[in-house]
């Protein structure tokens, strides 16, 4: 047994995009748009993964501890639902695996009959998560798919027909808007089979300035995070932007519920970026969105559940109730 990692190529799905691309493609759109936006999905390359794990392990970010709460104490909450029946474990973003372990250690412990299957768009990322299982697990059958999320399921559901539970654990559906956030959950539920888990990490609402400090750590953990995307863009496809002349600056927004992150000009300029050829022009003080994250309100969860076809199965809060691991089941109808 041991953790192995596959790259779906052509020959396992239809078509599979190029992620450089994709990444091309989604600058030119978003420094075209006004405003002017950068895709939180590319924080994580190698750099931005690394500087992700410091800020989860600042004082202020308080969204780790709470889940790492959560799962340490209600573990057995997942175990009863899987008890019995050979499932794949599968993790859309796993990062580090350090939350996951939790429960990997206790399903192995329990003699479960499962396969961990984490799924993440990074090869850097994957191949540190395999390293890192093979050392702690070496009993755990482990099989990463290195691709998007719905790609990854449904070649998975098309390989095997075992019962799944998802995690989307931290805050990650946080960074979709509610239009976009229920276009995932469609989706999710699309790529799954009737009766299959999803377990959805959600940041509830609280104390204003608790919620901004997390996001603005004093040691700039998080400042360092947003503007690797810049660095990220110079190297990969050749832009020149300065990053002494960009601050990041994040806030909420008390009427949509998230927190909003930005990279400000700090001057008038021009960025070039050589691998699409254009040139971006930028007032002093212009902003560049780079990431929500929205905080839920206990109603706002059961609507997304009932309005994209799950069942809430339960709900796991930490101590403080700052945060909650909601445990939803796929619900579909036969048609005959």
């Amino acid at each position: 047994m041991s953790a192995t990692y596959h790259i779906l190529t052509h020959k396992d799905l239809d078509k599979v995009g190029s992620l450089d691309q994709a990444f091309a493609s989604d600058v030119l759109v978003g420094l075209s748009q006004t405003p002017k936006t950068l895709s939180s999905r590319y924080f994580y390359d190698e750099r931005g993964s690394r500087l992700f794990q410091k800020i989860m392990d600042l004082p202020e970010y308080y969204l780790t501890a709470c889940e790492f709460d959560i799962l340490e104490s209600q573990k057995t909450a997942f175990s009863t639902l899987m008890e019995g029946e050979s499932f794949n474990l599968v993790e859309l973003g796993a990062g580090d695996g350090r939350k996951t372990s939790i429960l990997l250690e206790h399903f192995l412990k329990k003699s479960f009959a499962f396969q961990y299957i984490p799924i993440d768009i990074s090869e850097a990322s994957m191949q540190t998560l395999t390293d890192l299982l093979n050392k702690k697990f070496p009993e755990l059958t482990s099989k990463g798919i290195i691709a998007e999320y719905f790609d990854g399921l449904k070649w998975l559901n098309h390989m095997n027909s075992r019962r799944n539970m998802v995690l989307f654990l931290g805050s990650n559906l946080g960074n979709f808007d509610k239009a976009h956030s229920r276009a995932f959950l469609h989706n999710l539920w699309n790529a799954l089979n009737n009766g299959d888990f999803v377990v959805i990490g959600f940041d509830l609402k609280k104390d204003i300035d608790l919620m901004l400090k997390a996001y603005n750590d004093a040691g700039g953990v998080t400042a360092e995070f947003n503007l690797n995307l810049l660095r990220r863009i110079n190297r990969e496809l050749g832009g020149n932007f300065d990053l002494n002349k960009f601050r990041f600056h994040s806030s909420y927004d008390v009427f949509t519920g998230a927190m909003e992150s930005y990279l400000v000009s700090k001057e008038k300029q021009t960025v070039f970026i050589k691998e699409i050829s254009q040139s971006f022009s930028f007032e002093a003080w212009e902003p560049i969105h780079t990431e929500y994250s929205y905080k839920y309100l206990e109603s706002d969860i059961q609507e997304l559940a009932a309005e994209t076809g799950f069942v809430i199965e339960k709900q796991l809060y930490d101590s403080k109730k700052y945060f909650v691991d909601s445990i939803w089941r796929v619900q579909k109808i036969d048609s005959f």
